[in-house]
């Protein structure tokens, strides 16, 4: 992992909800943090002793980098990155990367439309905090359980820029896609973030209605395929265009497994297709393309993720 860890300090700790601890971290030095642009996330180093690293988004205005915010649903499934934090108290020391964006506010819109389900408000949230202060067209739909359910509902109900909708609440302020995605617009760009279930209902909605894939901008927290699928299908051999390495990728192991075994520097985060850390250049050969976070642009252009993706062709060449 290509890090260079920061060190910070919890200066504030709220329970936004029962299930959602929100974190304001600042530098122990007092320096500022480096800028970031709105849909940013940051890796966590949860736990030094095992190395267990999460990431998580910053949710707090793009503007102000004397803290970052961050937001954390507990996970009932947690393999003990979202309970790790929500130990953490005020005064506790904790280490992050410097931000990284895939998720960015599309230069080439004139409106957004940013959807968010449940925790998939974080990286939305500092996105509308970005559009304020520039004063473009946006709108914000929130879709929760309940009210109750609901992080940073202080700073988001009285905004009129924002949709509340809870899954309890009257049929009329539920959200539709019909009526609050709507017809496609070639000036609009959506954002969308939430659990994966939700996202695939907006996703293939907006499809459905006629929306283009290039106005659809995503991101998702957990990969849609498990880490075994990932690593699932036939044998196929990884050439390095720079130095010429040559290695073998077996079933049951991923590309960037492989590397990291043989010791190249190889560029990688979450290793579960959705960060989009380990990106390389295909050079050569029929890519299997297995992660959630390339565009078909992308793809086209020859980009690849080493962590989730597999080959096609016997050979992959790679621009390592």
């Amino acid at each position: 992992m290509n890090n260079e860890w920061l060190d910070t300090v919890v200066d504030a700790r709220r329970d936004a909800t029962a299930r959602i601890v929100v974190l304001d971290l600042v530098r122990p030095d007092a320096v500022e943090f480096p800028e970031f642009e709105a849909g940013a996330h940051v890796d966590v180093l949860v736990d030094d002793a095992d190395g267990l690293v999460r990431q998580y988004s910053l949710c707090g205005p793009p503007h102000d980098r004397t803290r970052y915010r961050l937001a954390v649903l507990a996970e009932t499934a947690s393999r003990g990155g979202s309970l790790g934090m929500h130990r953490l108290r005020k005064g506790d020391r904790l280490r992050i990367s410097r931000p990284r964006n895939r998720f960015g506010i599309s230069g080439e819109a004139r409106r957004h439309l940013l959807v968010a389900g449940g925790i998939g408000v974080t990286p939305l949230l500092a996105m509308a905090h970005a559009l304020e202060a520039s004063g473009a067209e946006y709108e914000l739909h929130y879709c929760a359980r309940s009210r109750g359910d609901s992080a940073f509902l202080d700073e988001l109900e009285h905004n009129p820029r924002v949709r509340l909708h809870f899954d309890d609440g009257p049929d009329d302020q539920r959200f539709g896609s019909a009526t609050d995605v709507g017809r496609p617009d070639p000036h609009t760009a959506i954002y969308v973030c939430g659990p994966g279930g939700f996202m695939d209902f907006v996703i293939s909605s907006a499809l459905a209605a006629g929306w283009p894939a290039e106005a659809i901008h995503k991101e998702r927290f957990a990969p849609v395929e498990d880490a075994d699928a990932h690593k699932a299908g036939g044998a196929f051999r990884v050439r390095l265009a720079r130095t010429g390495g040559e290695y073998g990728i077996e079933e049951g192991q991923s590309v960037l497994d492989v590397l990291l075994a043989h010791g190249v520097d190889a560029p990688y985060s979450c290793q579960q297709g959705i960060c989009g850390e380990c990106i390389v250049r295909v050079l050569a050969g029929e890519p299997d393309h297995r992660d959630d976070i390339l565009t078909d642009r992308e793809r086209a252009d020859g980009m690849f993720t080493t962590c989730s993706s597999r080959a096609l062709s016997p050979i992959l060449e790679l621009d390592l």
